[in-house]
C-alpha cells in the first residue's frame, strides 16, 4: 500500500502473550522486503499519543498492530490517531478496518469463535483437553478501507482491491 516506505513501526503490548514471536515474524518478513522495523509499545490508551509523536519523528511509513486484546480494544482510537497523524495502519481483525484502520488481514473472528465453541463442546462431553488436537483457523480475510486510504492520500491499486475479501467505501 505504501511502496515508498522504508521503515515500518510495530505496535505491541509489552504485557501481551507471544510478543517476541510476533516481532520475530514481522522482522523476518521485513528483512525479505528490505524494510526496517521499529517496535513501539503500548498497554494503555495513555501510551498512544506519545507513540504517534514518535512515529512522526521516525518518518514511519506504516504501523502494524500486533494481535492483542488490549490493542484490539483500543483499535478505534488507534485508527483515529493514525488518520490524524497520516500513518497507514494494518490490523489483524476486520473490525479495526471498519473503525478507520487502513486495512486488516487475519483470521476470521467468527471462525475463531466457532472453533472455540467446538472445542468447548468436546470438553463438556468428556474429552480431555490434552487429548484434543491443536487446530488453527483456515479462514482469513483481507479488508481495505478506501475512505481511510483517501484520507491518507493513498491510491489503492485495483489489483489490491481485487485481492481483498472486502473493500469498505
Amino acid at each position: 500500500m505504501v511502496p515508498t516506505a522504508t521503515l515500518i513501526a510495530v505496535l505491541v503490548n509489552p504485557k501481551g502473550s507471544n510478543v517476541a514471536a510476533f516481532v520475530r515474524s514481522v522482522q523476518t518478513g521485513a528483512r525479505s522486503l528490505g524494510l526496517k522495523i521499529e517496535v513501539v509499545q503500548a498497554s494503555t490508551d495513555g501510551n498512544l499519543d506519545p507513540i504517534f509523536a514518535t512515529l512522526g519523528r521516525l518518518s514511519a511509513g506504516g504501523l502494524v498492530i500486533a494481535p492483542d486484546q488490549v490493542l484490539y480494544a483500543l483499535s478505534e482510537r488507534i485508527a483515529a490517531l493514525a488518520i490524524r497523524h497520516r500513518v497507514p495502519t494494518s490490523f489483524q481483525y476486520r473490525q479495526a478496518a471498519a473503525e478507520g484502520g487502513l486495512m486488516s488481514y487475519g483470521a476470521n473472528a467468527v471462525d475463531l469463535f466457532r472453533l472455540a465453541g467446538a472445542y468447548t463442546g468436546r470438553i463438556l462431553k468428556g474429552e480431555k483437553p490434552g487429548d484434543l488436537p491443536v487446530v488453527q483457523s483456515t479462514k482469513f480475510e483481507f479488508v481495505i478501507n478506501l475512505k481511510t486510504a483517501s484520507a491518507l492520500g493513498i491510491a489503492v491499486p485495483n489489483s489490491m482491491q481485487l485481492l481483498a475479501d472486502e473493500v469498505i467505501e
